[in-house]
């Protein structure tokens, strides 16, 4: 049975209840008994939909379109992206540009230094696979210099994600500025200079800030070893930043290549078009990315295939946990949206008569904290507020502001049904208590902070 053709019965409180109780039970679980974070989400999103009323023939329909399309989404991303983090880090890449930035920038400017280069990467990348892919260089930084991973790690986790928020090409921005009429290179305008300040006050000092009240030691995840196992004669940096921009070159071109289809300055119905969009798909560009390390990093420097290949298979195990972990975070978030919460919070929302720029805000955010995925908060709020924007007077400026206010919603208070709230807690080898203080803190106030730029762009325009 498919839950399009099943209706919610069930008003905005009850459902609310609903999720707030299985949000309370899954701290519970996970928490204070203990149980194992799969296993605890797996059944808390079995017994929410139960109880919130979805009939029995679509739970399980349900649960698995929910676990398979977020790991479409994740597992490639991070099977590759781990596997070039082994390649870099045996190698001694990783260590080898880690030297390279500290001799440019110093040490007590490497996080700025990494959050800029993933406020770069993050420009076309998406959040999961820029994460990944600055990975290594992040843990390698963290453990050649000290001070812990959150000093490191949360200025580029965070510049990953203002850019996969407030700026154009990302699909949240871009889906919300076709719903409203706004004007995409406006929002990339304007959603650049809202992204970087934000970032760095909600980021990179807030990571300097936190990491002096809690120490983490740095993961040793991608390692694959101790320091001796690693080749005592790196890589230049200059090679390993080339393989870094491999995937960002191949990716840009995707993007430059969709835009201008759509604005019909080539044809994308033709032949080498479709293949330059294929090859600059996120798994693909990794996968070349991964093909052409293993040569640069393995058998051009005298490893023998079967060594390559050993390094590569032993990189996927360690992250498995992760995979599995992620796609039970996104089948919960699932669970959520399929009973009709987030369109029942919408829709007594929308009725409350709030100014539309604070209504975006408010709505985007209750869509966030009730179903856990941003782009669908960002884009069901665009279509809650799209008619009361057609049917008002605002100015270019004004539209533009209310898309960054969406944005902003929509990243505030990531928490347990928020696949991203597994991704980063598991990779930095937090608990789920830690990552709700670092992580959901920081995303919280990346979308204040960027709600107050919108309202002072709003002001102005």
């Amino acid at each position: 049975m498919n839950t399009d053709e099943w209706t919610q019965t069930l008003g905005a409180g009850p459902l609310l209840g609903i999720a707030a109780g299985a949000v309370a039970v899954l701290l519970v679980l996970i928490i204070a008994l203990r149980v194992h974070a799969f296993l605890a989400l797996v059944t808390v999103s079995i017994a929410t939909a139960f109880v919130a009323g979805i009939p029995a023939g679509a739970v399980m329909d349900t649960l698995t379109d929910g676990f398979g399309s977020t790991l479409a989404d994740v597992a490639l991303l991070v099977g590759l992206g781990a596997m070039l983090g082994r390649l870099l880090e045996i190698s001694g890449g990783a260590r080898s540009l880690t030297d390279a930035l500290i001799r440019r920038f110093g040490e007590k400017r490497a996080p700025l230094a990494l959050g800029v280069a993933s406020l770069i990467f993050g420009f076309p990348i998406f959040f999961d696979a820029g994460l990944v892919v600055m990975l290594p260089i992040v843990f390698s930084v963290a453990r050649r210099l000290g001070g812990g991973m959150l000093r490191y790690g949360l200025p580029a986790a965070g510049a990953f994600s203002v850019m996969h928020i407030y700026v154009p090409p990302h699909p949240g921005p871009v889906a919300a500025s076709g719903l409203l009429g706004a004007d995409v290179g406006l929002v990339l305008l304007f959603g650049l200079l809202i992204a970087v300040p934000t970032w760095y006050v909600t980021s990179y000092l807030y990571g300097i800030m936190i990491s002096k009240r809690i120490a983490l030691p740095v993961p040793e995840i991608l390692r694959g070893g101790a320091d001796k196992e690693q080749d005592e004669d790196p890589p230049a940096a200059a090679t390993v930043i080339g393989l870094l921009m491999i995937p960002l070159v191949l990716i840009f071109a995707n993007t430059g290549l969709s835009t201008a289809g759509e604005a019909g300055w080539v044809d994308a119905d033709t032949s080498w078009v479709q293949v330059a969009l294929v090859l600059g798909s996120t798994p693909v560009a990794l996968l070349i990315t991964v093909f052409i390390a293993g040569y640069v990093l393995g058998t051009r420097r005298g490893k023998q295939q079967s060594v390559v290949e050993r390094l590569l298979d032993s990189s996927l195990g360690p992250v498995c946990t992760i995979i599995l972990i992620t796609g039970a975070g996104g089948m919960f978030g699932a669970v959520l949206r399929a009973s009709g919460i987030g369109d029942a919070l919408a829709e007594a929302l929308s009725d409350v008569g709030l100014p539309v720029f604070v209504a975006a805000y408010v709505i985007a955010t209750a869509l966030r904290i009730a179903q856990g995925s941003a782009t669908v908060a960002l884009t069901t709020a665009a279509g809650l507020v799209q008619p009361l924007v057609m049917a008002g007077s605002f100015s270019s400026i004004e539209v533009v502001a209310i898309v960054l206010a969406l944005a902003a919603g929509s990243v505030t208070a990531s928490h347990v049904n928020d696949s991203g709230f597994w991704l980063v807690g598991r990779f930095f080898e937090m608990d789920t208590k830690t990552t709700l203080k670092t992580w959901t803190v920081m995303e919280t106030t990346i979308g204040l902070v960027g709600f107050g730029f919108a309202s002072i762009l709003y002001a102005l325009g």
